[in-house]
């Protein structure tokens, strides 16, 4: 352990103070790689209507008709807004006499972790999250092509074998020491 690393009890008072910072929250929220969404919970007898929901590319409002809105505030990083949408629904999830505004927000960046919603908000430590697994047959020829040399190189790395990188680089000065036999490479070095 680094001198800086925290200790066990340092990273659980970390983690209770996070849970509770997130608890107390007015709304909820996850995410993906992809998409944030955010639920809150509103009394049942309202109707869409009745909700002021306003989602911008670094901005998101939310809350009801009339009083101070419940989410009003600078997003972290730019979302998608023509595929961001909001929905009112009752049932699951919803308790009894609350109906739930979900807002689903589309990330501009597919590569990145929010720390939170918007930016007065406490913050998550995203070094944390676990991200759902996936299959490469989900993903599209190039995409998958890409994961399976960075995999590869990753393995080779941990192995301390060289990379696909290394390896090509290999070749064509092999290529080339061929192709030049009166050339002395005994003091060449790779980098």
């Amino acid at each position: 352990m680094a001198d800086n690393d925290p200790t066990p009890e340092q990273e659980a008072a970390a983690r209770a103070k996070e849970a509770a910072e997130q608890a107390a929250l007015p709304y909820t929220w996850n995410q993906t790689i992809g998409d944030l969404d955010v639920a809150i919970a509103v009394p049942a007898a309202l109707k869409a209507r009745d909700l002021v929901v306003e989602i911008k590319r670094q901005h998101l409002k939310a809350g009801i008709k009339g009083q101070d809105p419940i989410i009003d505030g600078d997003l972290p990083h730019a979302v998608d807004v023509s595929g961001s949408t909001w929905t009112l629904t009752s049932g699951a999830g919803a308790g009894a006499g609350t109906k739930t505004l979900e807002i689903h927000l589309e990330k501009a960046n597919k590569q990145e972790w929010w720390a939170h919603v918007t930016t007065g908000a406490p913050r998550i430590d995203v070094t944390r999250i676990e991200p759902e697994s996936s299959r490469l047959g989900d993903l599209d020829g190039e995409t998958r092509a890409m994961v399976e040399k960075m995999m590869y190189d990753q393995r080779q790395k941990e192995l301390g074998l060289p990379t696909s990188d290394d390896q090509r680089k290999a070749d064509i000065l092999r290529k080339f020491q061929d192709q030049h036999p009166e050339l002395d490479f005994s003091n060449a070095k790779m980098s």
